[in-house]
């Protein structure tokens, strides 16, 4: 069972939750996935979501990428959720740690997924910690973008329907990175 560790509001009465669990496990409207430009789900985060929630999120995130292209990093694809107990998966391509312009490019993911969440009028929303897997961007300098995103997206959007974004996190040195990281930035702790 998924426990909210942290949590701190946000401008426009947003709630951010820190969570250790499982992300596919979420019951929001729509969980984000850490993906690839090609929509190719294998690995990491992206193979969790379609072993949980069925070969029909690989399947629609091959029409998705056969109708527009590879997913950049700043504007993310989306599809149903199969499964999974919410109602969709949003798909954001993170940076692999190497390319150049990380910093950046997870921010831009981040805030994209927060755009489109707007656009599918979404009030709730669940993060992985993109790109610090297989992708090897580092844990704590990633927490830091995420976070400080999150906290940016909310404070230029004062009318976004989103009402609550959950960070989860399954494995105990990607928590402890972004639990350092959330103390730097709020007080707030849930017991």
């Amino acid at each position: 069972m998924n426990q909210v560790l942290k949590e701190a509001q946000l401008p426009a009465g947003v709630t951010l939750q820190l969570v250790q669990g499982d992300l596919t496990e979420e019951r929001v409207d729509a969980i984000v996935n850490a993906a690839n430009a090609h929509l190719q789900h294998g690995a990491g985060v992206a193979g969790a979501i379609v072993r949980r929630g069925g070969s029909k999120i690989q399947a629609e995130s091959d029409a998705w990428v056969r109708a527009h292209g590879p997913v950049p990093h700043a504007q993310s694809a989306y599809t149903g959720a199969g499964e999974l107990p919410c109602r969709y998966v949003i798909h954001a391509v993170g940076p692999i740690w190497g390319e150049g312009g990380e910093d950046k490019k997870l921010h831009v993911a981040v805030y994209g997924a927060l755009e489109l969440a707007d656009q599918l009028n979404l009030a709730s929303v669940a993060f992985p910690a993109i790109s610090t897997g297989i992708f090897g961007f580092p844990k704590a300098r990633a927490a830091r973008i995420i976070l400080e995103t999150i906290r940016s997206y909310f404070s230029r959007q004062a009318e976004s329907k989103v009402r609550l974004v959950r960070i989860v996190l399954i494995d105990s040195v990607t928590l402890s990175a972004f639990s350092a990281v959330w103390d730097t930035l709020w007080s707030d702790k849930v017991s």
